[in-house]
């Protein structure tokens, strides 16, 4: 008997932390993070880390877990999911993974063998090396003639996940988008429910445009002078996330701030975009349009459908 898994996922700033709040709590559930920057200690602001009082005690894991400093990739963060999701399922809990990173959610959902990819990081600091000397566009135009459909689902800043597809078809000849169509033909060993929040777009830009301006009211240009007055620099993976990537510039005095938040915005708000279109290939799962929705109501939908899927009892 497959064992259950509920997944939320969707854009930025669509509400996902408030849902998987109240999913928890009313189907004796715990949370995952799905996300690949929440995992990381002094980066709360900018990657919207859901404070204590947001948890309402609901445990959640990969969360202020590493330094920015550390290597977090999806391999990583595969093992330590499924090492949680046991962990729940043991005392007889709902694991529910929350988050917008598509890769990482789906290493889970189809449980994505890593294992034929080759584990010698010579290529990967070769070209983290490269982007350093050359810039990130430049690394990117390498994915781009090797594998251009892959490509148009990353940022050209995206370095990690450029260069993890560079790295896949260095060793192995194929190209990633290949591999990621191959695995999400396999049929999922987890009784998984998959749910997607999303907003009319205008109105998932209004609130983006407004979480940003609450973000830098709560000291948001402060996170990012501490985290460079600790070492971590600009070329660190951790520190290429959006909303750190954009200020550090005007820390520098190479732009003006005005600039750095307008930056930010744009960079946002095609981020989400990004994340609906990864989201809207995953054919099977239930879609709730939240712009008209309280967070309880969506919660209340979710609930119906998990009954349907018998993952939940009535």
């Amino acid at each position: 008997m497959k064992k259950p898994l509920v997944v939320i996922g969707g854009p930025t700033a669509c509400g996902k932390t408030e849902v998987g709040v109240l999913l928890a709590k009313s189907i004796n559930g715990e949370i995952i993070s799905a996300d690949s920057m929440q995992v990381y200690r002094y980066m709360d602001i900018a990657t919207a880390k859901p404070t204590k009082k947001e948890m309402q005690s609901i445990p959640h894991y990969l969360i202020d877990e590493i330094e920015p400093d550390e290597e977090y990739n999806v391999m990583i963060f595969q093992k330590k999911a499924k090492e949680y999701m046991n962990k729940i399922w043991k005392i007889g809990k709902v694991p529910i993974l929350v988050g917008g990173t598509g890769f990482y959610i789906n290493a889970i959902v189809y449980d994505t063998d890593f294992e034929q990819i080759q584990q010698d990081d010579s290529f990967r600091k070769e070209m983290y090396v490269f982007a350093e000397k050359y810039g990130a566009e430049a690394l990117y135009e390498k994915l781009k003639k090797v594998d251009p459909e892959y490509a148009k689902t990353l940022h050209s800043n995206n370095i990690k996940r450029v260069t993890r597809a560079l790295e896949y078809y260095h060793f192995t000849g194929k190209c990633f988008s290949k591999y990621n169509t191959e695995q999400k033909q396999k049929i999922s060993p987890y009784h998984t429910a998959m749910v997607i929040l999303t907003l009319q777009r205008q109105v998932l830009y209004d609130r983006i445009e407004k979480r940003i301006d609450v973000m830098l009211q709560n000291g948001l240009l402060k996170e990012v002078e501490e985290l460079l007055q600790r070492g971590y620099t600009k070329e660190m993976v951790s520190m290429q996330a959006i909303g750190y990537k954009e200020l550090i510039p005007y820390i520098q005095g190479k732009i003006s701030l005005e600039q750095a938040v307008s930056d930010l915005k744009k960079n946002t708000r095609h981020f989400a975009k990004r994340q609906l279109t990864w989201f809207k290939g995953q054919t099977n799962g239930l879609w709730i349009d939240v712009t008209n929705k309280t967070p309880t109501q969506a919660t209340n939908d979710i609930i119906k459908y998990l009954k349907e899927l018998n993952i939940v009892g009535e």
